[in-house]
């Protein structure tokens, strides 16, 4: 039953493949259209798994039930314990399979124009499709232990897609970074997955996330400083997810990876990379709830605290990439703070249901965000807001898309971000005031920073002139656009809670007028304070700067926090343990393997008179040598 799905899977494998071995042979344009039809065809197979899951074969009395169509063991460590490969059909995996293939599709078109006449334009549509390859892995594991895989796999496409300008110093540097960090992060994810393992007996979702089911009845007593090892497992897998996603303290490669082509900074914030960890705590979450509750309030405050932190430093930033990188961390906090005010069972798991549909309408007016800002720098060839102003004359199309993301992240109904934002505001209200503030401080900023970025792209300096006249982009990138934002405006009003839930039974929602009409004011604030401010060409904004200097450039320097990592890493990593280790390698190990061969030389050296190649030499030591051991014998 529905074991099609596993063509949703395999087909960007099949286009990877083929276009990293035959990609160089064709050209580039055809390359290009291939891997677009490739993902055409999962996508579309993801909308009718969908449809078949949601409305047929997924509900089972009153509730959304797993479904597993495949499922094959690879490896036996006992009885109970073993790898499976196979693919998993819940509600939030159906949810990200069609998000994943709608945003990746998007960027297979967009990139036929963006990326036209790039060297390597095969070799980026090949990293493509493994890329997404990777992603519907991970969101299709039935395993831990198989969504590990395809985590690693992500991180591994990813390093080559950020890196993608090879020549260039900063894509390098970016990539390395980004590839370090993840897997510093990652390596706790791992150590986590054992120890949950060892005292689960199991890698299965169906038996890690049952609140009914063995592991959370096992009653684990074992603790390691006041904490159960539960609690210690579940800490460290978090740690996976914050990697991914990006939180604190490991947001740091984030912005630098927007030295990749535009594009994929789009596929990578949107709908794939960074949502990794959004949905591993989802997938995870009865046992975070059950068995790990005080895991799920360290959760709740570094999402908050990520939140705040991110929208401060979007305030500052010059670079239009960098703005967005900001205001994805920002939101993505806004999903892991929501996943950690939820409860569990429908209203009360009202955090649960508010992060997956955020997630779901931030994927596409964030892919929206990106690839108008990439056709934006593909008009001016610039990232700096300093070289923009006026475009929305010469960008009809891009600005009105523009806009109505900036409406929706700012939330503004009736677009989408509104809906998803509101139901998270209210799953903190009803459970946290001090995060409810925060988020709503957030909200403020994010309207603000979005704006101060609209302004200064489309109206700012009128009357700037430009070198080269900007013109509107090619149909294959205006075309997602337009599709993305007309996405933005319906996907809103989808009843999110009647397929979504903590507990798969499906409730009814409506919207808190209290709530909603305090963050549509904070919002329409934050907005007027950004008119006045950018609108027309002022000094309104550096006046203020000025005021608050010390702050403007802390938050610019995103609190140094690039500094201190670089510190640790070459003043502690590098110079306290790497070179120890390479001094130790080098002198002692090498040292005692050279003192051995030379020792050897010596002796073979001294030796060699002894192989004459006489017999009568070999004769005479045969007969000497006899006569010793039966002295020996004799006299002893």
């Amino acid at each position: 039953m529905m074991s099609y799905t596993l063509i949703i899977v395999v087909l960007p494998f099949l286009m990877f493949l083929f276009l990293g071995l035959c990609g160089g042979k064709m050209k580039p344009v055809i390359a290009g259209i291939i891997g677009t039809l490739g993902l055409s065809v999962a996508a579309a197979l993801s909308y009718v798994t969908a449809a078949n899951y949601f409305f047929n074969v997924g509900k089972v009395g009153n509730a959304f039930q797993a479904i597993v169509p495949l499922n094959f063991e690879w490896l036996r460590f006992t009885d109970k314990l073993h790898i499976d490969l196979g693919i998993l059909l819940d509600p939030i995996s159906v949810m990200m399979l069609v998000v994943i293939t709608t945003v990746s599709l998007m960027v297979h078109i967009y990139s036929l124009g963006y990326m036209k006449g790039e060297r390597g334009f095969q070799r980026y549509y090949a990293l493509l499709s493994l890329f997404s390859f990777s992603m519907l892995g991970l969101v299709i594991a039935p395993n831990i232990f198989q969504m590990y895989i395809f985590w690693e796999l992500v991180g591994v496409s990813s390093y080559s897609l950020i890196g993608f300008y090879y020549t260039k110093p900063s894509a390098v540097a970016a990539s390395k970074k980004a590839f370090i960090v993840t897997r510093f992060a990652d390596l706790f994810f791992l150590i986590g997955i054992l120890v949950l393992s060892f005292y689960s007996g199991t890698f299965s979702f169906k038996d890690l996330t049952n609140p009914a089911g063995s592991v959370l009845g096992q009653n684990i007593t074992d603790t390691f400083m006041g904490w159960s090892v539960v609690s210690w497992a579940m800490l460290l897998i978090f740690m996976g997810g914050a990697g991914k996603s990006a939180m604190l303290p490991f947001h740091i490669w984030l912005p630098d990876a927007m030295e990749g082509p535009t594009p994929v900074s789009a596929l990578i914030h949107a709908a794939t990379m960074v949502v990794a960890g959004v949905f591993l705590v989802a997938r995870m979450f009865p046992l975070y709830f059950f068995g790990a509750p005080d895991v799920l309030v360290i959760i709740t405050y570094v999402g908050a605290i990520t939140a705040l932190f991110a929208a401060i430093v979007a305030c500052t930033q010059t670079d239009i990439k960098r703005v967005l990188a900001f205001s994805t961390i920002s939101q993505i906090a806004y999903m892991i703070t929501a996943l950690g005010v939820s409860g569990y069972g429908e209203h009360a798991g009202l955090g649960y249901m508010a992060s997956m549909f955020h997630l779901f309408t931030h994927a596409f007016f964030k892919a929206l965000l990106f690839l108008g800002a990439g056709a934006v720098i593909h008009a001016v060839h610039s990232n700096e807001m300093d070289s923009m102003g006026g475009l929305r004359k010469y960008l009809p199309i891009t600005h009105i898309t523009f806009l109505i993301a900036c409406l929706s992240i700012a939330g503004i109904p009736p677009f989408s971000g509104f809906f998803s934002k509101d139901e998270i505001l209210v799953a903190a209200f009803d459970r946290n005031m001090f995060i409810f503030v925060c988020l709503y401080i957030c909200a403020g900023l994010t309207a603000f920073y979005m704006f101060r970025l609209y302004y200064r792209i489309f109206w700012g300096d009128n009357k700037k002139v430009y070198e080269h006249t900007p013109h509107e982009s090619p149909v294959s990138m205006t075309i997602p656009l337009i599709f993305l934002a007309t996405l933005t405006c319906v996907t809103g009003f989808i009843p999110f809670s009647k397929f979504i839930s903590s507990n798969g039974i499906p409730f009814e929602t409506h919207i808190e007028w209290s709530v909603a009409l305090l963050s549509i004011l904070v919002a329409v604030i934050g907005i007027v304070i950004a008119t006045l401010m950018y609108a027309k060409k002022n000094t309104s904004s550096d006046k203020l700067t000025n005021v608050f200097k010390g702050l403007y450039q802390t938050a610019y320097h995103k609190f140094y926090f690039d500094e201190v990592w670089l510190f640790f890493t070459k003043k502690v990593v590098f110079n306290c343990i790497s070179k120890p280790v390479a001094w130790f390698d080098r002198h002692c190990v090498d040292g005692f393997m050279n003192l051995q061969s030379t020792i050897t030389n010596f002796v073979s050296r001294k030796i060699k008179f002894t192989q004459s190649g006489e017999i009568q030499d070999y004769a005479w030591a045969f007969f000497m040598g006899t006569m010793v051991i039966i002295s020996l014998l004799i006299f002893i």
